[in-house]
């Protein structure tokens, strides 16, 4: 089911594409049909510098329970931890 729907959200980081590290300035999350993966429908999480072109992108697309999991991984690691 795809929704149409995409949020788009400023971040601070690093990213590893083809060509090494680079700075990531922004991450892009939707629910779309997958490009790669095998599945019908997958949540996909671009992370990205717009300012780099675009090879500055790592992509990835996860099954509803991989996401999921992962969304509540990330909430626990940050509960736990302090900075």
């Amino acid at each position: 089911m795809c929704t149409y729907q995409t949020e788009r959200v400023t971040i601070q980081g690093s990213g590893k594409g083809t060509k090494g590290w680079f700075p990531v300035t922004d991450a892009t999350v939707y629910f779309d049909h997958p490009v790669d993966a095998p599945m019908e429908h997958s949540l996909n999480i671009d992370f990205l510098n717009p300012s780099l072109g675009p090879s500055a992108r790592v992509a990835v697309e996860l099954d509803r329970e991989s996401a999921a999991a992962l969304s509540r991984a990330i909430g626990e690691m940050l509960a736990s931890t302090s900075d």
